[in-house]
């Protein structure tokens, strides 16, 4: 049984407010044919592929802004990308909003194989603001529009493989990594949309990038994983989206990375089995844990301070 999965990192350029669920879909059907031309088995696509950023927009009433959920996997519009990928045999993550029967909304990553939903994430660790913020460009609201994800961090076996997904901000928090990691997973997927320009401090440009690099090059190395890194990128309403799409080995080196902000589509053989000599020997989990040290991080939020020594 072979251990080489072809992956592909399927960046896309912006989604203007008013392009149609068709023509972003459309889009995404040729980055998979290209796919299938360079003979990938798997291709991540990134966060909110089918929309706009739309939190970066206020709406008083919620409501207003379900025309950008889906309320089903795969709906209409979604089925030429299904039916592409499973005449390709390319199994496919892909993020969108979603609104479930019973009125929750959600930040939501899938992993698809064949025809089938195989895997479900929800984003769990949200970053932005709830209410308007006049003192920003543009608005962060998915603390607004989106619940925190209810399904922790699952993983689930694909192409021969331990996958497991994650969402945008969840990138710079090592547990979601780790949690993933303590379960098996040898390649994690990631899609975000990021500006470069951080609303809510003063901060240099060009630590946007560094900072998406960062983290996932580092927990890749820390939890000898494949990272799948891949941004919707560019001038997107006027909102500018970093781009860096990049694909991670366990040894934390980036082996692609995207060069535009355009739709592009980078690709690596991946060897899972690079994932097992991390995991056999500087973090063998079952040897070198000390978990008895560990608890404060599963059970405190905000920082509590030492008393005063007498």
């Amino acid at each position: 049984m072979t251990r080489m999965v072809h992956v592909g990192a399927a960046q896309m350029g912006p989604i203007a407010p008013d392009e149609s669920r068709e023509s972003a879909v459309a889009r995404m059907v040729e980055l998979l044919k290209q796919a299938k031309d360079r003979g990938c088995d798997l291709v991540v696509f990134p966060e909110l592929a089918l929309t706009t950023f739309f939190p970066r927009y206020y709406e008083e009433d919620i409501a207003a802004m379900d025309h950008h959920f889906e309320t089903e996997m795969p709906g209409p519009a979604l089925k030429p990308l299904f039916e592409a990928a499973k005449a390709a045999n390319i199994a496919f993550y892909l993020g969108y909003a979603e609104k479930t029967p019973d009125g929750h909304r959600f930040n939501t990553s899938v992993l698809v194989d064949g025809d089938e939903v195989i895997g479900k994430y929800r984003k769990v660790h949200l970053p932005g603001h709830s209410e308007f913020d006049p003192k920003r460009p543009w608005q962060h609201l998915e603390k607004r529009y989106f619940e925190p994800g209810d399904l922790g961090f699952p993983v689930w076996r694909c192409k021969n493989g331990i996958m497991g997904m994650a969402i945008c901000n969840d990138r710079r928090w090592p547990e979601t990594y780790r949690v993933m990691s303590l379960k098996g997973a040898e390649l994690i997927m990631l899609g975000y949309n990021t500006p470069d320009v951080n609303t809510s401090a003063p901060e240099p440009n060009h630590l946007r990038m560094f900072h998406n690099h960062l983290v996932m090059q580092a927990s890749a190395y820390q939890n000898s994983s494949f990272v799948v890194g891949v941004a919707k990128a560019g001038m997107e309403d006027g909102c500018m989206l970093i781009g860096g799409s990049c694909i991670i080995q366990p040894s934390g080196e980036i082996v692609a990375q995207a060069s535009t902000l355009e739709d592009e589509l980078i690709t690596a053989m991946c060897d899972l089995d690079l994932a097992r000599m991390g995991k056999e020997t500087v973090f063998n989990y079952a040897k070198h844990r000390r978990i008895e040290h560990y608890g404060i991080i599963a059970s405190q939020t905000g920082v509590e301070l030492p008393a005063d020594l007498d």
